[in-house]
């Protein structure tokens, strides 16, 4: 026997139901892992599939060598919090250790190691399998997991991997799920070896790469069979490295830029169509599909045959390589700022600039006959005519008006969808990108079935404050100087009359609170879980310098009532790419009563009693 041995982990891009597909990757992974001469490869959280056990349904992990199987190991700390609903599918196991039969839980075992496993969510558990096996003497944990993303999670899931070989040592290895598995989440790699506390290897957290494979040669361990060989003097040792963390606004950045690609490679589309009003959200969702067109050439320059491959398809030309981003977008990115009476010239010529930094393919057009239209009906079957509260009408005649030219934006962004290929004469059709930040779902300030609904969403789960932050990165990192004009601009939905040529009307105004104070209460609302009351009791302390207690609790029931009236517009909010703790996706992170008592009266009262009211 030697003294080093080589271990692969990886990330697979496996998708749900595609057996052909996900078996093609689990082969040449492992034919990826043969020819660096590692002699253990560690796959993702469920690549293939799970396995019935005396009519029970387990996540297992199959563990096997040269097609004989030495060990079936079920998931015993099962995750029920956030996305993650695995009891609706699996049963836990909690029988005791077994030594003897080949499914359980049990470690490999010889005359010179021991190899432990764990599935996911057990590395994050309080009572982790990994601490009792240590003791035990396991020498070598492998983690077998699917760790969807979110801003700022990386440094916590590193953190746990150091800190499993920290006190008792050994070698961590985690193998990570990565892509789009077809619904609003985004696995993202990050394929990690650390041994005695120290990250040696670490894999990509964003790629376009259907496998991504990580090995490191390293200080000789017990295994169950012989990983290393006699003559392995002269491979060298690991060395400790530092993580690559990303930032905030890189993750934004990539994260939802690859998740796009996989939505548009695998739903067989010609491209994205995106309604730009030149505001900072729908600049935003520009702004990643112009960061998706930068991955998908540099991944072609690599030479990935896959991406090629893909991106020939969706343009529907076998010749064609990408080599230029805004080239690209020209090709699969179409624009369109849909003017009204209410829109200004600023709007319209930041919306214009910045399509022609992305190089989609932009339109503008003009939506008045189409509302006047509709209004026509309205007062034809009514006898009456609604007027803007500019121009004397009602709250309830001035929030129809602007609905209905919300409303009659989605209509139009779904037949140019549907008809601009074709109308060019090519094949396929668009999928319509939605651009309603976290923000403005928790308060429901958007219109039901406007331009916020939408095929798919990539911003939907991340807060205004992180967007403005990430423009100041496309900026400075894609050369996107149009963006500085979007971001000085106040944010405003542009359904009221102008006065005098200039936007009268502001997101924050209608809101009657800022996005900063928005981040802050959708934390509470879903990290701290609170309600009115609690949320009180916390913000007259973090806003003490700001605001006063009276103050802060009209802001806090200000919020209940909008959140509480307009929850039932997150059943039919579109499929968002999920980047937040705090998001309010109704699908299956937040899980609430769409019908609430919006009077609050107890929780009110409460507060009342607190400030003396």
């Amino acid at each position: 026997m030697g003294r080093k041995v080589i271990l692969a982990t990886c990330s697979l891009n496996q998708w749900a139901l595609d057996f052909d597909g996900n078996l093609e990757r689990i082969l040449r992974s492992i034919e990826i892992a043969k020819s660096q001469g590692a002699k253990y490869r560690l796959g993702p959280e469920l690549e293939i599939w799970p396995i019935m056990h005396h009519n029970v349904r387990y996540n297992c992990r199959v563990i096997f060598l040269n097609r004989k199987i030495l060990l079936i190991r079920p998931k015993m700390l099962l995750a029920n919090y956030g996305n993650n609903r695995e009891f609706r599918w699996f049963s836990p196991w909690n029988k005791l250790r077994l030594d003897t039969v080949p499914f359980g839980d049990c470690v490999l075992s010889t005359k010179d190691t021991c190899i432990g496993s764990e599935i996911c969510a057990e590395l994050w558990n309080p009572r982790s399998p990994h601490v009792d096996m240590g003791l035990d003497g396991v020498e070598i944990f492998t983690n077998s997991s699917a760790s969807y993303h979110e801003l700022r999670k990386a440094d916590h899931r590193v953190n746990l991997v150091k800190s499993a070989t920290t006190k008792s040592g050994g070698i961590y290895m985690l193998a990570n799920q990565k892509g789009c598995d077809g619904d609003r989440l985004y696995y993202d790699g990050c394929a990690t070896v650390a041994i005695n506390g120290d990250i040696v290897a670490q894999g990509r957290q964003f790629s376009l790469d259907d496998v991504e494979y990580e090995h490191k040669p390293c200080h000789r361990v017990k295994v169950d069979f012989s990983l290393s060989d006699c003559d392995d003097v002269y491979l060298p040792t690991h060395q400790p490295i530092e993580w690559q963390f990303h930032t905030p606004e890189e993750e934004i950045s990539l994260g939802p830029a690859c998740w796009l690609w996989d939505y548009l490679r695998r739903s067989g589309q010609a491209g994205f169509l995106l309604p730009l009003s030149g505001g900072v959200d729908s600049s935003s969702t520009a702004c990643i599909v112009y960061s998706m067109c930068v991955l998908v050439c540099q991944a072609v320059r690599d030479g990935n045959s896959q991406v090629l491959e893909d991106v020939q398809r969706v343009v529907n030309d076998v010749s064609y390589t990408p080599r230029d981003p805004r080239e690209l977008c020209g090709r699969i990115f179409t624009t369109c700022y849909m003017a009204s009476e209410n829109s200004s010239e600023g709007t319209r010529n930041r919306a214009k600039e910045l399509a022609s930094q992305v190089g989609s393919s932009h339109m503008n057009l003009n939506i008045d006959m189409a509302v006047k239209g509709m209004l026509g009906i309205f007062s034809m079957v009514t006898g009456k005519c609604p007027q803007f509260r500019a121009n004397g009408g009602s709250t309830r005649e001035n929030l129809a008006l602007q609905n209905v030219q919300a409303r009659i934006r989605m209509i139009l962004a779904y037949l140019f969808a549907q008809l601009s290929q074709w109308a060019e004469g090519k094949p396929g059709g668009l999928l319509v990108l939605g651009s309603a930040n976290v923000d403005e779902s928790l308060t429901g300030y958007f219109t039901k079935y406007d331009c916020s609904s939408a095929d798919i969403n990539p911003i939907g789960g991340i807060s205004k404050t992180d967007l403005r932050s990430f423009l100041q990165y496309c900026v400075e990192q894609f050369q996107l100087t149009a963006l500085k004009s979007i971001m000085a601009a106040p944010p405003t939905a542009e359904l009221e009359p102008l006065t005098d040529g200039q936007v009268s009307q502001t997101d924050e105004s209608d809101m009657g609170m800022t996005y900063s104070e928005l981040s802050v209460i959708g934390r509470l609302r879903k990290i701290s879980k609170c309600g009115p009351y609690s949320m009180f009791c916390k913000l007259i302390h973090t806003w003490r310098e700001a605001l006063s207690p009276l103050q802060v609790a009209a802001k806090v029931k200000h919020f209940f009532q909008m959140y509480s009236v307009n929850r039932h517009k997150m059943t039919t909010v579109t499929p968002s790419y999920h980047a937040e703790s705090y998001g309010p996706d109704d699908n299956r992170f937040d899980l609430r009563p769409f019908l609430y008592n919006t009077r609050w009266s107890w929780q009110f009262r409460a507060i009342d009693n607190q400030v003396g009211i």
